[in-house]
């Protein structure tokens, strides 16, 4: 021991404060750690708090409880390792010149770093106000998908191909959530003019009951369909809506569904949904003209 303290002596080192600064750098990355550890066990108990324990629906507080669950493990890691790194650079060096430093070159990057202030805001707000979470689907801007990620910076979605786009909040100019609250599956049905109206409607009103009633899409509707009537008289056919209100997120399936069922039933009804067609009438002047045309073979006449 005295061996060391001479060494250290002649190095202007003492052992003493070594072994001090030791314990200090130990005690703060120990407290890092603890830290880090807190963090992810309060990120669990949100998603934990907000679970209703179904897993075929995903409800908006389980879908917020995970965002910010999220954000608690990015964001709060985020603080604590640097919390950590500062109070280890004090245990060498007076960090108040390097802090106060640091805020007059903080002032001037801030001046070339506004589109990055700008998005932590508007990250901020779009937390705050609740205007999507993960689990969303969502259309930003020009871009339509499943929110998988939320930071305070940017937003990744994953289009129906697979593509995931990575939006800066500060650039969002407007957001429409198709998730939030309910969502409907529109329902559109062409009919050949030849059928009775009253009896397609009513042949799709009974499918519609039927539909609600069913065991595994009844459940997954927020009220009864809505055969609404004839929505346009077109070219060729006469159109037919349906609107089925479903749980947030549910109506692509449903509309898939509901649209499967009623072409089956349609068909057993003897119900023609009708393709484009065009009648041609040919006139012509000359007798002569018509006379050979009549006497031409048709085509595919045996």
């Amino acid at each position: 021991m005295e061996t060391w303290n001479e060494i250290g002596t002649l190095l202007g080192i003492h052992l003493a404060d070594v072994l001090r600064t030791g314990l200090r750098f130990l005690a703060i990355w120990l407290c890092v750690w603890f830290g880090v550890r807190l963090l992810n066990l309060g990120a669990r108990q949100i998603e934990r708090s907000v679970d209703d324990g179904d897993d075929t629906v995903t409800s908006h507080r389980e879908k917020r409880g995970r965002t910010l669950a999220q954000l608690v493990r990015t964001f709060g890691r985020a603080l604590v390792i640097t919390l950590g790194v500062l109070l280890t650079l004090n245990l060498f060096i007076d960090i108040g010149p390097l802090l106060a430093g640091a805020g007059v070159v903080g002032l001037a990057f801030s001046f070339g770093a506004q589109s990055l202030v700008k998005d932590l805001i508007s990250g901020f707000f779009l937390l705050l106000e609740d205007q999507l979470v993960v689990g969303d689907v969502v259309q930003i801007n020009d871009r339509t998908g499943v929110v998988e990620n939320m930071t305070l910076r940017v937003v990744q979605i994953r289009s129906p191909d697979g593509t995931l786009h990575i939006i800066p909040c500060g650039s969002i100019a407007m957001v429409s959530n198709m998730t939030r609250g309910f969502s409907k599956a529109v329902v559109e049905v062409g009919v050949a003019y030849a059928v009775g109206v009253d009896r397609a409607l009513a042949v799709l009103r009974d499918e519609a009951e039927k539909f609600a009633a069913d065991p595994t899409f009844g459940p997954r509707l927020d009220g009864p369909p809505e055969v609404l009537g004839v929505e346009a008289l077109a070219d060729n056919a006469l159109t037919i809506r349906t609107i089925l209100r479903t749980l947030p997120g549910l109506q692509f399936d449903v509309g898939r569904e509901f649209r499967r069922r009623a072409k089956n039933r349609l068909d057993a009804e003897g119900i023609e949904i009708p393709f484009p067609q065009r009648t041609v009438w040919l006139r012509v002047d000359d007798p002569k003209a018509v006379s050979q045309l009549a006497s031409k073979p048709q085509v595919g006449a045996s």
